[in-house]
This record gives C-alpha cells, sequence and structure tokens, in this order.
C-alpha cells in the first residue's frame, strides 16, 4: 500500500506529531521533580555483619536491585571458606571490613589472639578479592584499649554503630525498617547478612531512604562516619 499520496492523511499525520511532540514535553517536565527527589541531602552507613553466608548472594541481588551499597563486615573464616563471595560483594559495589576471623569475645583475649584474629581475616579477605579491609567492627561491638591498639596496627578503623536494627534478636522485618528510618545524616546501622527479614526489609528500606532525601555511602576511614561514596 502506497499512502504517501492520500492528501487526507496528512492532518492526521501532523495531528499526531504535534501530540507526540506535547507528549515528549511532558515527559521532559514531569522527570524534573524526580531527579530532584534523588538528590542526597545526607548519607547512611548501611552494614551487614557476619557473613559471606549461603543468603549473600540473595542479599546483594536485592540491594543491587534497590540502588543499595553497603559495607560488609565479613568473618575470616567464613571469608577463606568461601572467597568467591567476597569477590560478589565487591562487584557488587560493596565495601568488605574486618569483622575478625572466629568472632570469639575479644576482650576476653590475649593481645597475641586479638592479633591473629584481625590479621588472618585481612589476609582471607584480600585473598578472595576484596581488597585490603581499613574498616574493621569488633565482635559484639566489644572494645578496649587491646582491641584498639591491635586494630590500629592494621590500619584498621574500629566502627560500632548508632542503631541497631536487632535483627540478630528476632527483629520483624517492619521493625528493621523502622529502625533505619531512624538514621540521620553521617549515621550507621547495625544489620546482618543472614536474616531473611532484613533480605525482605531491604526494599522498604531504599524507599525510605529516598523519601527523605538520603543515600547509602560509604564509612570513612578518616571519620568513622558515613559520607559520600569516593
Amino acid at each position: 500500500m502506497h499512502l504517501t499520496p492520500r492528501l487526507s492523511l496528512r492532518p492526521v499525520v501532523t495531528a499526531v506529531a504535534v501530540a507526540a511532540m506535547a507528549a515528549t514535553a511532558t515527559t521532559a517536565v514531569d522527570t524534573t521533580p524526580s531527579h530532584a527527589a534523588a538528590a542526597c541531602n545526607g548519607y547512611v552507613g548501611l552494614t551487614f555483619d557476619d557473613g559471606p553466608s549461603g543468603s549473600t548472594p540473595a542479599l546483594l541481588n536485592a540491594l543491587k536491585q534497590n540502588g543499595l551499597r553497603a559495607t560488609m563486615f565479613n568473618q575470616g573464616q567464613y571469608a577463606a571458606a568461601d572467597p568467591a563471595k567476597v569477590r560478589a560483594q565487591v562487584d557488587a559495589g560493596m565495601w568488605v571490613g574486618n569483622h575478625s576471623y572466629t568472632h570469639p569475645h575479644l576482650t576476653q583475649q590475649s593481645q597475641a589472639q586479638v592479633d591473629s584474629e584481625l590479621s588472618r581475616t585481612q589476609q582471607a579477605i584480600a585473598a578472595g578479592g576484596g581488597g585490603t579491609p581499613k574498616l574493621f567492627r569488633p565482635p559484639y561491638g566489644e572494645t578496649n584499649a587491646t582491641v584498639q591498639a591491635a586494630a590500629a596496627r592494621y590500619g584498621l578503623t574500629q566502627i560500632i554503630w548508632d542503631v541497631d536494627s536487632q535483627d540478630w534478636n528476632n527483629a520483624s522485618t517492619d521493625a528493621i525498617v523502622q529502625a533505619n528510618a531512624r538514621l540521620t545524616n553521617g549515621q550507621i546501622i547495625l544489620m546482618h547478612d543472614w536474616p531473611a527479614n532484613t533480605l525482605a526489609a531491604v526494599p522498604r528500606i531504599a524507599q525510605g531512604l529516598a523519601s527523605r532525601g538520603l543515600c547509602a555511602g560509604m564509612i570513612s576511614p578518616q571519620t568513622g562516619r558515613a559520607v559520600a561514596p569516593g
């Protein structure tokens, strides 16, 4: 069929073109507010302890799909047992930190034992492709002068948290979401790699942060606070 010579179609074509241009103009105007809403007015530190585990791939997928980056505080024994998951964390845009080798109460350990816990974890994470960690989270948040001195020897900045999600204590998905809603600029939240409720909370965590103009940032080794990714 050769429709071009039929003059009666030209008004229709013109009308369609005008409508398309109007739609394009409307779309351009409508997207502007969403871009403005996506601006980061502050940064928070999402942290997940105790990986890598069998739950790690699903957690990484959820974080990526929702535009979130986080710091994964890995246990050395698990990093050594499954180095591919350490690499997967980095490939997903996450940062990897040291969470000791066997998760003991470090404040009850000798200096040599603390050194071993930290040094073996540094080596396991590096061997898995996670780089040399600059951040360290003591198990249970327990620290003392011996632990802090050991961390300093390995160039590690000790990171505790401002908000505890209580996901390790069977907190509900709603409670985990609400805990994240308490975060303010620069603050850090404690979560874990393995709870199903934490995984389920990820999309709502992302929505809640976006609604408040907050973005998931990195934790600065200099200040120990959440900042814009470098």
